[in-house]
């Protein structure tokens, strides 16, 4: 019988599926060229720990990084970028003593800098949460795991895991392979097998979990408005240099000269079409923390207006100071 319903019969018969994709490499199309792809980048990090070590001069604790395609034939892809068969994934995978107090804080302070990240790069506060999984969903293999959920239009989904892993990938390799995977830690003169904390992103969902934090409505001067408030490191475009008319060629010539100046740091954008107000639209949908109008005033004493695409507050600033204003909201 089926477990949610109670019915015999509503459930189809047993069916083979595999998660991975399968290829073939090479010429031939036959048992010995069949190949998979990657359904994680983790992996690659564990067969190569022995090359990093060897050439990195590391010590444990450390970390090794990396960001790829990963691919998985999932049954019901769905929610937009949510869950798709080919995605980014990022992961970490931290090696550390096998010292049975060691993994805890090691595993807490993880899953604390990825909420402080996630806060850095602008998602909501209140969007977040934490779900603990209890020991028995854990995996065969881990010692503890927090996912760091994200409450999407679509419900609250994870968005990102921080699994204890112990020594299960390293010890696997080794087996497999026949080559030690052992570690000499030299201030302890020993060898061990290191255990792994594993930090790991979908940059997909995160993408669209700062989509969803950015998104906002709201009302200036009674007409309202479609505002994405990205932090201005995520940003596409920096600023938007806009000349108060375009008919005038000193001050289209002196807005040139701004967004040119500007352009070399940063990724900015210049329009002159259309109603100063309608411009500022424009760029507030689009995300841009900063509007930079010239105006005739500019040709006097090198004033420009600075507008605040959240506060939609405007103040004047020399050209001088500009950059020096732009570094500190998106670098500082």
């Amino acid at each position: 019988p089926s477990p949610e319903t109670g019915n015999p019969g509503a459930l189809t018969a047993p069916r083979d599926f595999n998660l991975m994709f399968q290829t073939s490499v090479g010429a031939m199309s036959d048992a010995s060229s069949v190949a998979y792809l990657r359904p994680e980048t983790a992996q690659g990090i564990f067969t190569n720990f022995k090359n990093v070590v060897a050439t990195g001069r590391v010590k444990v604790p450390f970390g090794i990084a990396q960001i790829g395609k990963a691919f998985r034939n999932e049954i019901t892809p769905r929610n937009f970028i949510f869950r798709s068969r080919e995605f980014e994934q990022m992961e970490i995978e931290y090696f550390i003593s096998p010292d049975e107090d060691a993994w805890q804080a090691f595993h807490e302070e993880w899953i604390e800098a990825a909420h402080k990240w996630f806060l850095s790069i602008g998602l909501r506060p209140e969007l977040l949460s934490r779900d603990v999984h209890p020991s028995n969903k854990l995996a065969h293999y881990a010692r503890a795991c927090t996912d760091i959920m994200f409450t999407f239009p679509f419900g609250t989904q994870e968005l990102s895991g921080c699994a204890a892993r112990g020594n299960f990938d390293l010890s696997q390799h080794a087996q497999a392979s026949g080559k030690s995977m052992e570690y000499y830690d030299e201030e302890r003169k020993e060898k061990y097998v290191p255990h792994v904390i594993e930090p790991s992103f979908g940059v997909d969902r995160l993408m669209l979990a700062v989509l969803t934090s950015a998104y906002s409505e709201d009302e200036v001067d009674g007409e309202k408005r479609s505002v994405l408030r990205f932090h201005p490191r995520l940003a596409p475009i920096k600023a938007a240099v806009l000349p108060l008319v375009k008919n005038k060629p000193e001050l289209v010539a002196k807005a040139q000269a701004v967004f040119e100046r500007l352009q070399r740091r940063y990724h900015v954008q210049y329009d002159a079409a259309g109603a100063i107000g309608r411009r500022y639209r424009r760029m507030d949908e689009v995300g841009t923390p900063f509007c930079i109008t010239v105006d005739f005033e500019t040709l006097d004493d090198d004033t420009v207006t600075l507008r605040d695409r959240d506060t939609t507050e405007q103040r004047r600033v020399t050209v001088a100071e500009l950059l020096e204003i732009m570094e500190e909201q998106i670098d500082g």
